[in-house]
């Protein structure tokens, strides 16, 4: 396994060779503004990353917030992102998430699946999470994702769930892209900034009559070559994981069984990546089936996600039994998974050993106030608005 500590002065992502990634120092840069006021003994040990893409995290004296699926929409991910302390209220889309001296208002975001679909603004929140992973590793934390089944599902050429809105964003970035050529990596970090002049730009259009039709289709067109495996947002996918383990804690978009833990799940994540990439036919690996199609796939599974109101008591201790061997298996105190609109909120169950974050924040699905999980020193806390979605006055409830 390879193994990367986290340089939080320049990141470069990951090559897409098999050279394992190199290892840097990741204390706090000594001219960070905060930097004055941490004086040795709370110097901060580095976040360790393991597995390409990343599979394995250690963060030590972090927060970690889970944020459940957001289904392209892009202001009920602002707000929920501000909710959860990362992101600034105003629209510079800021990191906050290490402005502080204290130690452990330094955070690790994860985001659990499920960015594609449903919504219009999918390229834009990517870029929005990626620029925030890039100035998170300057301030002591990180961003991770996790790939959901609507991730799959695009790069599989399953558009049945595509807002029209998001093929219009793919054949706007397209053209944008044309004045970035082989700079990709900048173009995609500037997208959220300059997207809804974009859109604004293609709504004020008058595409009735036929040429409406054309432009659809052109749309369908965009987002093939971009998301279909070895296209540019494909590739942005496949730097994800469909696992991924921060400390004492597992993430992934549906839910982790024993044979997923048997098979290896840095193998699972692997073979995603590859397919993602385009690369699974010259290296003759097969098909990822078991972490992405199935109903017991990784990115697919609802056992723990779904409430079964009509279960004997035997058949719930028998999911609770699958759920222990599959923490023991693999080393973890709790599972955190989105996939399953929760109409109650972000929720525990089995002893909170499962905590299900996903609670239909779309606008295209629940359009429900946006929740947030934070972890820290291994308690979780469910944060949320106190009366409604456009509360900015916060509850935290659940402390655990």
């Amino acid at each position: 396994m390879a193994s990367l500590c986290l340089n939080l002065n320049s990141f470069h992502p990951p090559s897409s060779s098999h050279q394992p990634p190199t290892l840097f120092d990741s204390s706090l840069p000594s001219s960070s503004s905060s930097s004055s006021s941490l004086n040795r003994s709370n110097t901060l040990k580095p976040i360790v990353v393991t597995g390409n893409p990343p599979t394995f995290v250690s963060a030590p004296a972090r927060r970690i917030v889970a944020v459940g699926d957001l289904h392209g929409d892009l202001k009920q991910t602002r707000l929920a992102l501000e909710m959860a302390g990362v992101l600034g209220s105003d629209t510079r889309n800021l990191w906050t998430g290490g402005q502080t001296v204290s130690l452990y208002f330094l955070f690790v975001l994860v985001q659990l699946g499920d960015i594609l679909d449903r919504g219009e603004d999918e390229i834009a929140i990517l870029s929005l999470l990626r620029s925030l992973d890039v100035q998170a590793r300057a301030q002591g934390g990180a961003v991770f994702q996790v790939n959901g089944n609507h991730e799959t599902m695009n790069v599989e050429g399953d558009f049945r769930y595509v807002d029209s809105g998001a093929f219009d964003e793919c054949l706007n970035f397209l053209e944008y892209m044309e004045d970035y050529r082989d700079h990709f990596e900048e173009a995609f970090l500037n997208w959220i900034q300059v997207s809804e002049r974009w859109k604004d730009q293609r709504k004020s259009q008058n595409f009735w009559g036929p040429m409406n039709l054309v432009k659809k289709q052109k749309g369908v067109v965009a987002r093939s070559i971009l998301f279909r495996p070895g296209g540019r947002l494909a590739r942005e996918l496949a730097r994800q994981a469909v696992v991924l383990k921060v400390n004492d804690w597992v993430f992934c978009h549906g839910g982790l069984l024993p044979h997923h833990v048997s098979y290896g799940i840095e193998r699972m994540n692997r073979e995603v990546s590859q397919w993602m990439k385009g690369l699974d036919e010259s290296s003759n690996s097969s098909f990822p089936f078991i972490a992405t199609r199935g109903y017991d796939s990784v990115v697919w599974n609802r056992l723990y996600s779904r409430d079964f109101g009509d279960l004997e008591d035997f058949e719930s201790e028998q999911i609770n039994s699958i759920l222990k061997d599959t923490l023991e298996a693999v080393g973890a105190k709790a599972m955190v998974v989105g996939h399953t609109p929760q109409m109650a909120g972000v929720n525990c169950k089995y002893d909170c050993s499962i905590w299900r974050v996903d609670v239909g924040m779309s606008s295209g699905v629940l359009h429900s106030r946006p929740e947030v999980l934070e972890i820290r020193d291994d308690k979780a806390r469910v944060i949320r608005s106190k009366r409604d979605r456009f509360s900015r006055e916060l509850q935290v409830v659940n402390y655990i």
